[in-house]
């Protein structure tokens, strides 16, 4: 499975630089020189994917600068913008960790409450200035945004599938289906 770690916003300069909105928890691992990627252009049937190496990455204003192997003036670089910068999950080291995850992990998982009851499914993790949250499709269509930390998301189960959520009063109430 492939997963998104960037996106390519714009150009940068006149050397070929780029903007990447960063998509993963690990910028300077991912964006590492000579680290390299999947650089994915288009959607569906269109999409291209090109193998892409990193020659150097800054962070700059909350985003990284990147400079890509052959993209070297603003022209290539504009070309560029809306690139999706992926990896391939089975590539990722395991945290060591048994309270972290990747999103990929987490994506799928179904939503229990603390009696056992299904809420739902994780349908993506949102990232988040103030941190990561899960979106729930609620199991009558509407959706949610729960923020994961361990006071609302007691357990995660990756190898169950499942996920305990312990929702404050009104938290679900909140879906904007």
């Amino acid at each position: 499975m492939e997963l998104v770690v960037g996106r390519v916003v714009k150009s940068h300069g006149v050397r070929g630089e780029l903007v990447v909105e960063v998509r993963t928890d690990s910028p300077r691992e991912r964006f590492a020189v000579g680290e390299r990627l999947v650089g994915r252009t288009g959607k569906g049937r269109t999409a291209t994917d090109r193998d892409v190496t990193v020659e150097a990455a800054r962070d700059h204003s909350g985003r990284l600068l990147v400079r890509l192997a052959g993209v070297s003036d603003r022209d290539s670089a504009d070309a560029l913008r809306g690139m999706l910068l992926l990896v391939d999950s089975e590539a990722l080291p395991d945290t060591g960790d048994p309270d972290e995850f990747h999103d990929h992990q987490l994506v799928g998982l179904t939503v229990l409450d603390t009696g056992g009851a299904e809420l739902g499914e994780v349908t993506e993790v949102v990232h988040t200035p103030g941190g990561e949250l899960l979106a729930v499709r609620l199991t009558d269509g509407s959706d949610a945004l729960v923020p994961f930390v361990a006071r609302i998301v007691p357990r995660v189960d990756v190898v169950a599938g499942t996920c305990v959520i312990d929702p404050p009063e009104g938290l679900l109430d909140l879906g904007t289906a």
